[in-house]
C-alpha cells in the first residue's frame, strides 16, 4: 500500500477534503480518527465545517502510517503517539534541539536559492519572496509559541 503523498502546500487551513486528499484518507474516516485520537482537533467553524493546520495533517499522515503501512490496531496507534510525545517532551526538557525531519530538505544552495551572505544564485519562477517573507512570518511565529511552551513547561516541573 505504499503509495507516495502529495507535498502539503503552504497554507494555514486544510478543509476535511483537502486533508482526505493530502492524506489518501477519506473524510469520513478522518472525523472517525478525531473520536479515537485526542490530538485531532480540528478547529470548527459555521455548520461545523473542520479546518485543519499544517501540523494536523503532518499527525493523521503519522496515524496513516501507523494503522495503514505498519499494521497497528487504533488503540496501539494511540498509544505509540502518546510514546511519541512524551519522548519529545523529554527531549524539551533535556534541552535538546528538536530538527525531526531536517534531513529530507537539501541545503538552499542546492535549491538555488539565494543565503543571507550574498549568495548570486536566482530564485526558482514558482517561488516569490513575499511567498518565502510569508513562510519566514509564520516560522517565527512558531518559534516563538515553542519558546513560550518551553518556559510554561519548565514553569511547571
Amino acid at each position: 500500500m505504499e503509495k507516495s503523498l502529495p507535498a502539503i502546500p503552504a497554507k494555514r487551513y486544510f478543509t476535511i477534503g483537502e486533508v482526505g486528499d493530502l492524506c489518501g484518507v477519506k473524510p469520513h474516516v478522518l472525523r472517525y480518527w478525531e473520536q479515537e485520537f485526542t490530538q485531532l482537533r480540528p478547529m470548527k467553524r459555521r455548520g461545523n465545517r473542520r479546518y485543519y493546520q499544517h501540523h494536523e495533517v503532518l499527525m493523521i499522515r503519522r496515524i496513516r502510517e501507523l494503522l495503514y503501512d505498519q499494521g497497528f490496531t487504533i488503540n496501539g496507534a494511540r498509544v505509540k503517539l502518546q510514546e511519541m510525545a512524551q519522548h519529545e517532551r523529554d527531549r524539551q526538557r533535556a534541552g535538546e534541539v528538536m530538527l525531526t525531519g531536517v534531513d529530507d530538505f537539501d541545503t538552499p544552495e542546492s535549491e538555488g536559492v539565494p543565503s543571507e551572505f550574498g549568495d548570486s544564485a536566482q530564485l526558482d519562477d514558482d517561488v516569490c519572496p513575499e511567498q518565502l517573507r510569508a513562510v519566514e512570518r509564520e516560522l517565527k511565529e512558531i518559534r516563538d509559541l515553542l519558546t513560550v511552551s518551553q518556559w510554561h513547561d519548565a514553569r511547571t516541573l
